[in-house]
């Protein structure tokens, strides 16, 4: 081999580990898809029911489609999926559409990660369930989550429990000025024949949540799995207790599920539909990093008119902001008593504000 000399035959090119076939951005159009809603996700599982309350109604487990990348699929959800839609056991559907959101209700890990966090998808209203007694209520949560909401464009309903060991007025008083509404729940001593206790005040939440889709909120043992137990009979959601040292509930919940509110015994009226609730793990912290200022704001329509007309630009609206309008608002009340109206809406507002930028400590 010494000395010889090469020619074009003794070059051999590698192949190349790329198929030949030509790439393209074309997708396919999956006309034949099928709609659903997400109803459970679990570690890249989806529980889709199709057909909701039609003739041909069935639950389907799915798994998302390659073509949707890093596209977060949450419960909620309303997606289009192809391949095996029958929900037979081991039957396994492909979600290849994600549809546009009328709502998504977010949270960070805390006011400095840049990482949203979906809660769920498609809600018409936060419902934050909060203990007056063991465990103590928040107050800095409840403002984060109401926060939360607002940004999201959803309809808040705070749920207080545990009515029978503290007085809920004032929570009540805190939270109805701006426009939160707020039912009260306690629990009864237990029927003497069966054992089993009941929950006064279910009927006015049961209300409140018929016909809409809603999201229940709220700390450890607050009591949101009875409550869910209670709005869906038959559910089993497990319930936990509150740690006597810590004054903290033990997670009973470990994703979000969707349930379908039963219907009611008069039936539904013309053109109604059935609610549902989703049930959320227990959190411990609300991070409010993606929400903007200006979207709290517009919750408030009377504060927003005059922050838009007169504030200046990149006002915060925070008490001593210099040049802030909304002071001057409050002071030209023609009388005491919209003065007083005009004070707490303010202080409200900048209370909201102020859980925004500081954090859950409360």
């Amino acid at each position: 081999m010494a000395g010889r000399e090469l020619d074009e035959s003794d070059i051999r090119e590698r192949p190349s580990r790329r198929g030949t076939r030509p790439r393209t951005k074309q997708r396919p159009a999956h006309e034949d898809a099928l709609p659903g809603r997400v109803t459970a996700v679990d570690r890249g599982r989806y529980t889709l029911l199709l057909d909701e309350d039609g003739s041909d109604e069935r639950v389907v487990l799915a798994m998302k489609a390659r073509e949707l990348g890093r596209d977060r699929v949450v419960c909620g959800d309303q997606v289009d999926v192809v391949g095996d839609t029958s929900g037979d056991e081991g039957s396994l559907a492909r979600i290849v559409r994600i549809a546009e959101r009328r709502t998504v209700l977010r949270r960070t890990a805390d006011d400095t990660d840049p990482y949203e966090r979906i809660v769920v998808a498609n809600a018409d209203q936060l419902v934050i369930v909060t203990a007056l007694a063991q465990p103590e209520p928040r107050t800095g949560f409840i403002d984060r989550a109401v926060v939360a909401a607002y940004d999201a464009g959803m309809d808040v309903l705070l749920c207080l429990t545990k009515a029978d060991l503290a007085s809920p007025d004032v929570l009540r008083d805190l939270y109805e000025p701006i426009g939160v509404r707020v039912v009260v729940t306690r629990r009864e001593q237990p029927d003497a024949a069966s054992g089993a206790s009941a929950i006064d005040g279910v009927d006015a939440l049961r209300a409140a949540v018929a016909g809409r889709v809603s999201v229940l909120l709220g700390h450890s043992g607050v009591g949101k799995s009875t409550l869910v137990n209670a709005l869906v009979p038959g559910t089993g959601r497990a319930t936990g207790h509150v740690n006597d040292v810590t004054g903290r509930g033990r997670h009973t919940s470990t994703s979000a599920v969707a349930l379908r509110l039963p219907v009611p015994d008069a039936g539904l009226p013309a053109g109604g539909r059935r609610g549902w609730v989703i049930d959320t793990p227990g959190i411990r912290s609300f991070g409010l990093a993606h929400v903007d200022v200006a979207r709290v704001l517009s919750a408030f329509e009377d504060l927003d008119a005059v922050a838009v007309e007169r504030c200046p630009r990149g006002c915060t609206h925070l008490a001593g902001a210099p040049d802030c309008a909304l002071d001057a608002w409050v002071e030209e009340a023609p009388d005491d008593a919209t003065r007083d109206a005009r004070e707490a809406r303010l202080t409200s507002f900048r209370r909201l504000v102020e859980a925004r930028a500081a954090g859950d400590r409360d």
